[in-house]
């Protein structure tokens, strides 16, 4: 058989034939390896909160074995859609157990502006009921067989920041929340003695929808329930400021900014690098 010679450039050749045939199995070896880091599993997941039927969005590596750590996704105001799944992919792909949880109810996606700001306020006005619809949520991902009990977060956007917010003041037993642009107000201000777990919020600077008065407030409850808590406010950013959807209009009230979008990303993985070891 001939020897093979490999040329790099005009300067270096090699001429081995015994040094090609490692080339090609590292080069396969290699490619098997990429093909099989991560193989993302979704599915529909139904569950019940009393009698109302919900159903959430399940995303995991299939090629990680056994337990791991669960993230908790809350819906922005329009209810579970395409952007939540996205991000379970995007966390799943991190290593996660992720349960996008349903709060409306199955089939209930109200895609006009009124109509989710109806639905939204049917919970931020009953604060109970918001908090029983994401514990419902929980205990289907803590139960899940993928899922290490001890090691779970949830994180929400807008409306699902407010959701995540009111998880931690039941009092709930988890490791951390992370809330990106959600509303940071409570009618209960002493249910922050509640919170048990770290608390990171993510924050448009400049968000007309979450006013200085409401930071402030948010940063007293904060202190006056001795919680471990963080603010993170991104200059330039208004409402929604991660979602991709929201258009680049900073006069709106509510845009997409792509620095504070990946930064508010990188913190959230910090965070979990902290809470969920």
């Amino acid at each position: 058989m001939p020897r093979t010679t490999l040329v790099f450039d005009e300067r270096t050749t090699i001429t081995n034939l015994g040094f090609m045939k490692t080339v090609l199995c590292l080069v396969g070896c290699f490619g098997a390896t990429i093909l099989a880091a991560a193989q993302i599993r979704t599915e529909p997941v139904e569950y019940k909160q009393g009698d109302a039927v919900l159903e959430g969005f399940l995303a995991y590596d299939t090629s990680i074995k056994g337990k791991r750590p669960g993230v908790l996704v809350v819906h922005q105001w329009k209810g579970l859609g395409d952007y939540e799944k996205k991000r379970a992919d995007m966390l799943a792909r991190l290593g996660y157990n992720v349960l996008c949880v349903d709060i409306y109810g199955k089939g209930v996606r109200p895609n006009d502006p009124k109509d989710a700001a109806a639905e939204a306020g049917k919970y931020k006005s009953n604060r109970q009921l918001l908090r029983d619809r994401a514990g419902a949520g929980l205990d289907v991902l803590k139960k899940h067989e993928l899922t290490d009990p001890k090691r779970i977060a949830a994180i929400g956007y807008c409306f699902g920041g407010t959701t995540v917010l009111e998880l931690a003041r039941s009092g709930s037993d988890i490791a951390g929340v992370v809330s990106f642009h959600g509303a940071l107000d409570s009618p209960d201000p002493a249910a922050g003695r509640n919170i048990k777990c770290k608390v990171l919020a993510l924050h448009g600077a400049d968000d007309p929808f979450v006013p200085p008065k409401d930071v402030a407030a948010f940063e007293e409850e904060m202190r006056g329930g001795k919680v471990d808590w963080q603010l993170v406010a991104y200059g330039g950013a208004v409402h929604s400021f991660t979602d991709w959807n929201a258009g680049n209009d900073n006069s709106k009230g509510a845009a997409y900014h792509e620095k504070a979008d990946r930064r508010s990303w990188e913190a959230m993985k910090q965070f979990f690098t902290e809470i969920l070891k």
